[in-house]
């Protein structure tokens, strides 16, 4: 006779067995990676509109032949560039990356494209079906900078930089500096959907530079600021009116701002060491206003003049001047974006949004007619934090000056 099974320890031992095979199959998941190997690295894009009207995708890629064992140098050395470009035109960015990837044996791989630059052809037709490809994209980073290009796009990713090892990279260490606006993939997307429905982008340039001995250096440069009004550049910013808004926006970092004294010669030097911008909105009586508050601290590092800073009087005049620089500069982008662009890129709809929502309800649909009424009242306290280890004057006095 047979003992008689437990039913109960048999059917649990078997679902135990079943559940080790499915472990198996789901642990055992590396049947589709790619390897490091097959991978066509993506470091930065250019996306413009050709004479046909089509988008012309063009990608900087790492050569990997270069990248291992030191073959490679960087492409002002003497040596080859470790990186090239590609291009391929499209009906539209899907169709050209598509073209794209049949020209190259590797897989394209977004995931380190870290610099998107657009044309001005393309900018001023509208970005917004580029920006809604790369935002569902699954491998483009959404912390990607952005910028519009006044020349042929392409063009900034095929020069070989002195410095750098390529041109994407150049201009990603420019911008973490913030010599100009520091806009992102995302930062667009908020922007162009936000309530305002404006943006700012970079806007660079390439500069020819005559050295001494050899042929011109040509290096890529961030000239101002290319403004959008929806999706479409409208028009642009000077570097001088570009550093008001970025002391409207709160962004200004690592700015010397020279000041004229008056009835002094020369310029005293000073950089910010701190800057906090408070805006605050009001509606009084129908009339929308906007009050901006800057505090910012400054350290005197150059001077020109004759002033003696351990003179606290002498100290004054220099906060008076660096308090007036400060105003012409942020009245100046004021006059642009409100008067002659209409685009609030400065965040004055959100601060009315927080605090009037009713009213700002009235006037959403025609925003940029109210942005160009809204009164700004600018109040800056500036002030010298250090004014140096050294309290002479750079210059020597007038009657020390000898022939």
């Amino acid at each position: 006779m047979f003992e008689k099974r437990n039913e109960p320890y048999f059917m649990k031992g078997i679902l135990l067995l079943l559940s080790a095979f499915m472990s198996i199959l789901v642990l055992s998941g590396c049947w589709d990676r790619v390897e490091v190997n097959d991978l066509a690295i993506v470091t930065g894009a250019a996306i413009d509109k050709n004479e046909d009207n089509q988008i012309e995708l063009t990608i900087q890629i790492f050569i990997p032949k270069l990248l291992s064992g030191g073959g490679g140098q960087s492409g002002g050395s003497g040596g080859g560039n470790i990186t090239t470009t590609i291009s391929q035109v499209g009906r539209n960015l899907a169709d050209a990356m598509s073209k794209l990837q049949g020209k190259i044996p590797r897989e394209i791989f977004w995931g380190q494209c870290k610099v998107f630059i657009f044309g001005k052809k393309l900018a001023e037709q509208g970005i917004q079906e580029q920006i809604d490809f790369l935002l569902r994209h699954p491998e483009p980073r959404e912390r990607s900078y952005i910028y519009v290009s006044a020349v042929e796009p392409k063009t900034i990713l095929e020069l070989m930089p002195n410095i750098e090892r390529y041109t994407a990279e150049v201009l990603r260490e420019i911008t973490k500096f913030r010599i100009g606006m520091q806009i992102t993939l995302q930062d667009v997307d908020e922007m162009l959907t936000g309530t305002a429905q404006a943006t700012a982008l970079p806007y660079v340039k390439i500069k020819t530079e005559q050295i001494s001995e050899g042929k011109p250096l040509k290096y890529v440069h961030v000239h101002g600021t290319a403004v959008f009004h929806k999706d479409q550049m409208i028009g642009t910013l000077t570097e001088a009116e570009t550093r008001g808004i970025l002391w409207l926006r709160d962004e200004i970092k690592g700015y010397t701002v020279s000041v004229k004294i008056e009835d002094e010669e020369g310029v005293v030097s000073l950089n910010p060491v701190s800057a906090h911008v408070n805006l605050t909105p009001q509606i009084i009586g129908g009339k929308w206003k906007m009050n901006v508050d800057v505090d910012t601290e400054g350290a005197i590092v150059q001077n020109e003049t004759n002033l003696d800073f351990g003179d606290p009087k002498m100290l004054k005049k220099v906060e008076s001047a660096y308090r007036k620089r400060i105003e012409n500069r942020i009245q100046e982008a004021l006059q642009k974006v409100q008067h002659e662009l209409h685009a609030d890129i400065v965040g004055f709809s959100k601060e009315f949004y927080r605090k009037y929502p009713k009213e700002w309800k009235a006037v959403e649909n025609r925003w940029d007619e109210q942005f160009s009424e809204v009164d700004v009242n600018i109040n800056v306290s500036a002030h010298i934090r250090r004014e140096g280890s050294i309290n002479k004057p750079g210059a020597l006095p007038q009657d020390e000056v000898k022939e």
